[in-house]
């Protein structure tokens, strides 16, 4: 076996041009297929993420009935001492209290249903960034009475930083909640109907405004290993009773889930085109590199090498062109993704507002792990040895006498 392998290693650097001509098509195979499965990988990844730090969590612990009602009638007590029990389990990295609703907002004769969002402003801002997004004003500390809103609903309502705006609603158990609170930042958000709609109060005000004293209606947890969802459900669904509900994001946004799967059935058939490009290139190129040597062959046969022995050779030769085109092209893309990763495609003109209406930023993100690398490397590997069998094939129907006349 070693003198096979030493004869297809010689044969190979006998027509180098041949040689990299061949491993280069493996090679592009490997870094399209790669960079393409990233992005579509990536593209996941950042819409799951951001919907899960906007929104949801990893999971959510809200009243039993809140998610339907979405009514402070269906908001829980909140007692700090059950988020320091909770911490102690090692794959919960973030509790996020908020307490959510809506309400009328007005300024002079424009007036405008909102949401308004309790938040813990350094908690929120640890997660959201929310402070990275003031352009005007000053972010929200603990104690604050102002308000931030969003800065389309400034521009709607015709109000700055230091203006105070009326804010109107229903409190808990029916009581009427309303007062004048100054403006104590505007934030811009990339999402348009965010922008139009958003305002932050500090937890401890807007409990006292909506009269739902140490109440919150949800908790919004982050894990350190999305894959242990499960577990952690389990170890939650243990320490509360029946009158919360746990969920986790799947639960929260099934329409999320849904256009994930949609895409990514897409995104698989558009790759198996690209595999089947893929195929074709790395056949023509082996069918190539067989007829050039058709009269080598017909001599070999002729001065008595085995049909067997020759096939052997061609397929270790087949073997070696995958094996550097696969690690040149695994190699090289690693540098490539890593910059992707970090420097996301920015999106602009009609794609990117398309984007923006699906509430997320419009960028291309891209994904690095090495699962991804294993699959679209085996792949490609799988292509180019059954590519091989054509050689095999014409060396056991190779007549040497037609093949030394050319």
């Amino acid at each position: 076996m070693i003198t096979y392998i030493k004869l297809a290693w010689r044969n190979l650097w006998r027509n180098k041009k041949r040689t990299l001509i061949s491993a280069a098509s493996v090679f592009f195979a490997v870094i399209l297929s790669l960079i393409m499965r990233s992005m579509q990988k990536g593209y996941y990844d950042y819409m799951i993420d951001s919907s899960v730090r906007l929104y949801t969590g990893h999971i959510q612990i809200h009243g039993k009935d809140f998610w339907e009602k979405r009514s402070l009638e269906e908001s829980i007590y909140f007692d700090e001492t059950v988020i320091q029990k909770l911490k102690k389990n090692k794959n919960i990295s973030q509790i996020i209290p908020r307490l959510e609703t809506f309400s009328l907002i007005s300024s002079g004769k424009v007036s405008k249903v909102v949401q308004v969002n309790g938040i813990n402003p350094q908690i929120e801002n640890d997660v959201t960034k929310l402070s990275e997004k003031i352009v005007e004003g000053n972010y929200l500390k603990e104690n604050s009475s102002g308000i931030l809103i969003a800065e389309g609903l400034a521009k709607l309502l015709g109000v700055n930083v230091g203006d105070s705006v009326i804010l109107y609603g229903q409190g808990y158990h029916g009581v009427t909640a309303a007062a004048v609170i100054p403006i104590e930042g505007i934030v811009k958000f990339a999402i348009p109907d965010q922008n139009k709609s958003f305002t932050y109060l500090a937890l401890n005000n807007s409990q006292q405004f909506f009269s739902a004293y140490d109440r919150i209606t949800s908790l919004s947890i982050l894990l350190n290993d999305a894959d242990e969802i499960e577990s952690t459900k389990t170890f939650l669904k243990n320490y509360f009773d029946n009158s919360y509900e746990i969920m986790d994001w799947a639960e929260l946004s099934p329409e999320l889930v849904q256009s994930i799967q949609v895409d990514n059935a897409s995104g698989i058939i558009m790759l198996g085109i690209l595999y089947v490009v893929i195929a074709f290139g790395i056949f023509g190129t082996i069918m190539m590199m067989t007829a050039e040597r058709v009269k080598e062959f017909g001599i070999l046969i002729s001065i008595g090498m085995k049909k067997g022995k020759l096939a052997i050779v061609t397929i270790l030769e087949t073997i070696f062109i995958s094996f550097i085109g696969v690690a040149a092209g695994a190699l090289i893309s690693i540098p490539i993704l890593l910059y992707l990763v970090n420097h996301p495609i920015p999106l602009t003109g009609e794609t990117a507002d398309a984007i923006l209406a699906w509430g997320f930023d419009p960028i291309i993100p891209f994904a690095f792990y090495p699962g991804m690398y294993f699959a679209q490397i085996w792949t490609v590997l799988a292509i180019a040895f059954v590519s091989a069998l054509y050689p095999v094939n014409f060396i056991r129907k190779l007549k040497p006498s037609v093949a030394l006349r050319g």
